[in-house]
Order: structure tokens, then sequence, then C-alpha cells
């Protein structure tokens, strides 16, 4: 069983979002391996060179606005080093990862999650200290 350990976001690595306030029935892309689908009122967000979209429930309640069009990822998230590769499901889809990446839980409970590149992980995420 994976050992799940807490990680903040690192300081001043924030992200641009707009809300995806359109009249629209959404869209799908491609990415990470697997079909998005992006809804009416989520968020396209860039983070650093990576472009995507965030469930807006999701969005809401874990960033916060820090200046016009720029958010930070607020509270603890829970992670873990997958042992082996994988497919992790999404609110947008699903995510491909790899032995090493982490898999990543905005809550305790596990339902609301991601995968992230172990490079990438190592940039934006520090030990929460909790």
């Amino acid at each position: 069983m994976n050992d799940y350990r807490t990680y903040r976001r690192r300081e001043r690595t924030t992200v641009t979002a707009v809300r995806i306030d359109l009249d629209t029935a959404g869209f799908d892309y491609e990415k990470w391996g697997g079909t998005q689908r992006a809804k009416a009122r989520d968020w396209l967000v860039k983070n650093g060179d990576d472009t995507y979209t965030i469930d807006a429930d999701t969005f809401t309640a874990t960033y916060t606005e820090v200046s016009p069009g720029r958010f930070e990822k607020q509270g603890v998230i829970w992670a873990t080093q997958a042992e082996t590769g994988g497919t992790m499901p999404t609110k947008e889809g699903s995510t491909d990862y790899e032995a090493g990446d982490w898999l990543v839980y905005n809550d305790e409970s596990r339902t609301d999650g991601y995968a992230v590149a172990a490079e990438r992980f190592e940039e934006l995420y520090e030990p929460a200290g909790d």
C-alpha cells in the first residue's frame, strides 16, 4: 500500500487562469495520454509551459487570486510516488503516469486526484511539515 503524505505548493509558483464563462456545451482535448473534457465555468490554466483545464469546483476550493488573473494554490495535497505506471481517472478525464511520478489528491479521501511527472512535482511542491 502506498504511503500518502501532505505537501503544499511552493511559494510564488502561481498560475495564470481564466474562467470559461461562455455559453458552451464544453470541449474535449487530448493531453496526458487521454481525452480531457472542459465544461462551461471550468478554468483554463497556464502553469509554466503547461496549459490545461481545472474543474470549476476544484479550482474555487484550492486556488486564491493574488493579482488579476494570477492564482496561488492553497492548503495541502496528499501525494505518493507511483511504484508502477498506470492511468489515473480525473474530474476532467484521465492521466497516464509512469513509475516514479506522483499521484496527487486535493482531498484526504482521495477522490479528486491527478498525476504529476516526478521532476515537475519536485519543482512545484514541498513537504507540508504537518
